[in-house]
């Protein structure tokens, strides 16, 4: 009777919110000090203080779509406010939202691309298997 619950607590428990949270700040999803991403978006071998192997994790194009969507969803609505409220001209209106995207955007990606790995690492998906 209590076997198959032995088998579900032999393996290491994985809190997801606490891997998002690790790899949102660019942090190892298991021990949160070593560094996920080597440059701002290349992802490293494995984590320099526990040697988590991140070969395996693949966020691929996940990063830039959900960057886009959020992107998206905050800066369309934001755009049509100032726009109804204060007219601004053309060319202002076109330059604060275009800094304004592109910056939200280079801030987002590689925080999203580090949440995605401690979305996989808590989720035993790819690689990570439940060992790692």
């Amino acid at each position: 009777m209590q076997s198959e619950q032995t088998s579900l607590t032999d393996t290491p428990e994985r809190h997801m919110r606490t891997a998002l949270l690790r790899g949102w700040r660019r942090k190892c999803p298991r021990c949160g000090n070593g560094n996920v991403l080597k440059g701002y978006l290349k992802l490293g071998d494995s984590c320099s203080v526990c040697k988590l192997d991140y070969t395996h994790a693949r966020a691929d194009d996940g990063p830039a779509y959900l960057t886009i969507l959020i992107v998206g969803h905050l800066m369309a609505p934001l755009l049509h406010v100032v726009f109804v409220e204060w007219r601004p001209e053309p060319l202002v209106l076109f330059t604060i939202f275009a800094v304004g995207c592109v910056g939200l955007s280079l801030y987002l990606l590689p925080r999203l691309k580090g949440a995605i790995v401690g979305f996989q690492w808590a989720r035993g998906m790819g690689g990570f298997g439940h060992d790692g």
